[in-house]
């Protein structure tokens, strides 16, 4: 049916409200709306947000489809409520040219679950020795935008500077990978106490803390826009704080586990908390959490990583870094921020889907819900509590670090410009 009423949802968590889509757009929201001609769902007091954005996700096509494609991972990306995601360059081959990006964006389009827009490769092959082909990449019919050796830190400091200069030209951004790849070197969870004890190789936060400072000064100096992926450490939040306070154009994102797990975890020595970043200490759980609420941290990113069971399962050295996240994020989000106080559900809209598609230039994504807007909208049960099963996952992979712990919420519905890809809680 073209006509969609959605009756009843809490637009942003404020008062119950109808919500009426017309074809691919938000027709009316107000009380009390006609019915007539439409489907209507019945939101009862749901919270509905405009569709997420997530500004990092590894859909690993092409050439690690054993792990995850476009289609399951736009499908995985739909059950968490988003309409658009950004997918990384660390693909095989790299998505370094503008036929490889062009192939990951078509195949965004023909699954339709959500709109794709790949990230490009800041160096080729991700190597770090010269830039890749930024230029052809944003000409494409993919529009690349953002740029990034995800994985791999861009650590030389020329190469660094020719790329910020090269996407200033057209208001691009490159996004970071801040890891000093000599102070991490062996390098198996987060240095500290636990490390020490457990006779892991330590990855200390200066390894992240000193790249950040180095590249937010580079930007200063060239004018252009730099974009800190999976910030991790209390002292990052203040490099970037100081930042932002010079005027530097900079913005940074968090992901939902560091959010909420720490190193602590790894004394079970279970590789599902491998991940990279590696899992801090409380303190900097904490000052993520104030540093979001505050906005130093502009957005949440999944930094959706999935990997097949061997990979994972496996010992601690041996196993790939990295955690699913796409189908958990919004619920991640409401145990750490919005039941603290941190935020209010404006302010999820804000971090989850305003936010991320202006870094982005998602166009069309992270709208207000408001008439005259593309219907890319969210409905959300707050209510809901669960533990996640990750047999019941649309990834294909399984590696979450969430499999059986209980979380809130619980997304029902997801529309892409008024078409549903999730009803009820399942894949339309």
């Amino acid at each position: 049916m073209s006509k969609i009423l959605i009756r009843g949802a809490k637009v942003l968590g404020g008062e119950p409200q109808d919500v009426l889509i017309d074809g691919d757009t938000i027709a009316e929201v107000g009380s009390g709306l006609s019915a007539e001609g439409a489907e209507v769902v019945e939101a009862d007091g749901k919270v509905l947000l405009p569709g997420l954005v997530d500004l990092h996700t590894h859909l690993r096509e092409p050439g690690r489809e054993d792990s995850e494609t476009v289609l399951t991972g736009t499908r995985a990306a739909a059950s968490g409520g988003y309409t658009a995601v950004f997918a990384m360059a660390n693909t095989f081959p790299v998505a370094d040219t503008a036929g490889v990006v062009e192939q990951v964006y078509r195949l965004g389009q023909e699954h339709g679950y959500c709109d794709v827009q790949p990230i490009g490769a800041v160096t080729v092959g991700l190597e770090g020795k010269k830039l890749a082909e930024l230029g052809a990449m944003h000409e494409s019919a993919a529009g690349v935008t953002v740029f990034s050796d995800d994985g791999k830190c861009v650590d030389d400091a020329v190469i660094m500077r020719r790329a910020l200069e090269y996407v200033k030209a057209f208001g691009g951004v490159v996004a970071q990978h801040a890891q000093e790849p000599r102070l991490t070197e062996g390098a198996q969870m987060n240095e500290g106490v636990v490390s020490a004890e457990l006779g892991l190789g330590g990855w200390p936060a200066v390894a992240e803390e000193s790249i950040i400072a180095r590249d937010v000064l580079l930007a200063e100096h060239v004018g252009s826009r730099v974009h800190i992926c999976h910030l991790s450490t209390a002292g990052s939040v203040e490099i970037v704080r100081w930042a932002k306070s010079r005027g530097i154009d900079v913005t940074a994102e968090v992901t939902p586990h560091h959010l909420l797990l720490t190193d602590e975890l790894v004394r079970s020595y279970n590789p599902v908390y491998k991940v990279n970043p590696p899992l801090r200490t409380e303190r900097d759980v904490l000052a993520l959490r104030e540093a979001l609420a505050d906005g130093t941290i502009d957005i949440v990113a999944t930094d959706h990583a999935p990997h097949p069971h061997e990979d994972k399962d496996c010992e601690w050295a041996a196993a790939a870094m990295g955690m699913v996240g796409l189908e958990t994020a919004l619920s991640v989000v409401q145990r750490t921020m919005v039941e603290t106080g941190l935020l209010d559900w404006a302010g999820v809209a804000d971090r989850m889907s305003l936010k991320p598609a202006a870094i982005g230039g998602a166009k069309g994504h992270g709208r207000p819900v408001s008439a005259g807007e593309p219907a890319n909208l969210t409905l959300v049960d707050t209510a809901y509590r669960g533990e996640v099963d990750p047999a019941g996952f649309a990834s294909r992979s399984r590696n979450t670090p969430y499999e059986g712990r209980e979380l809130p919420g619980r997304v029902t519905h997801t529309w892409l410009r008024g078409r549903a890809t999730l009803v009820d809680g399942k894949l339309a």
